[in-house]
């Protein structure tokens, strides 16, 4: 078992100590002081943190910053005290603020805490998202009831490697394009359903020496042979990513509650790292 000054440490304890490391280094530079009075405010790193436990803890803004005052040892490793730990109010605010491009260092930081495999799988799928009042869809073009999440997974490990959100409908090529192009180094096998059937990402990825585990649409005979062949070797990993989107909902929630659809994102960012983090946890008592 972990240990520090006040004995035993939790699994919550592990979990913040891993989510403030990662979300200080999302933040280039030396970390800024948690707290100071006045204009500055809490650093982004307390913010990125903070919203960390929300998801991992699962309560709302209120009640979230309620527990944490009671939690002492938590607190102290966001380097605060129960008395300058934020208002709920302005962890909401200073959510929007924050770059997306921290959001997703913090979820690429927690893929570094595994050992990628020699598979990986790419898959979508819709996430809820809660219903809006008639008056505030039609001011913001509230057009889906669901994001598009696209998850890119490795299927030993079953870490997220990537996500990607569309409020409208971008077909599965495009997007896989764009997910597996900014992850080449962490590839090596990719399996995929037909959904992303376009000869020019499979000659993209063997360029790049990754095999494409990609079926075709419409095979004809001479493809049918080929997607066979395709099922005979690790396809069926692919299901993987299925899996991953079931246990993403069932422990944090198969709604988002952001209103902003960049809000929504962060959401879906933050859900994933977390789940890194909290698995990493697990398996390796970290």
């Amino acid at each position: 078992m972990k240990r520090d000054e006040l004995g035993v440490q939790t699994k919550t304890a592990r979990f913040t100590k891993t989510v403030v490391s990662l979300a200080q280094k999302a933040v280039a530079g030396d970390p800024e002081p948690a707290y100071r009075p006045g204009k500055d405010g809490y650093a982004d790193w307390v913010i990125l943190a903070v919203q960390g436990l929300k998801e991992y803890l699962g309560h709302p803004y209120r009640k979230l910053l309620d527990v944490l005052k009671e939690m002492p040892r938590v607190a102290k490793m966001l380097e605060l005290t129960a008395e300058t730990l934020p208002h709920f109010s302005t962890v909401c605010t200073r959510k929007q603020e924050i770059p997306m491009k921290r959001w997703r260092a913090i979820l690429d930081s927690s893929v570094d805490l595994y050992e990628l495999g020699d598979i990986q799988a790419i898959d979508a799928t819709g996430v809820d998202r809660v219903q809006a009042s008639q008056h505030y869809a039609k001011r913001t073009d509230y057009t889906f009831e669901a994001v598009k999440t696209t998850l890119l997974i490795d299927c030993e490990t079953s870490a997220i490697i990537d996500i990607h959100c569309s409020m409208k409908q971008p077909h599965d090529t495009q997007v896989g394009w764009q997910v597996l192009v900014r992850n080449l180094d962490e590839l090596t096998t990719v399996a995929a359903d037909k959904g992303y059937d376009w000869e020019e990402l499979r000659t993209r990825l063997r360029a790049e020496s990754i095999i494409p585990l990609i079926p075709k649409r419409d095979p004809g005979l001479r493809g049918w042979a080929r997607n066979s062949l395709i099922k005979d070797r690790a396809y069926h990993q692919r299901s993987n990513a299925e899996s991953v989107f079931f246990g993403l909902r069932r422990r944090y929630g198969d709604t988002l509650w952001s209103r902003t659809w960049f809000g929504q994102f962060r959401e879906l960012v933050m859900k994933s790292a977390v789940r890194n983090i909290e698995r990493a946890i697990e398996d390796s008592h970290l």
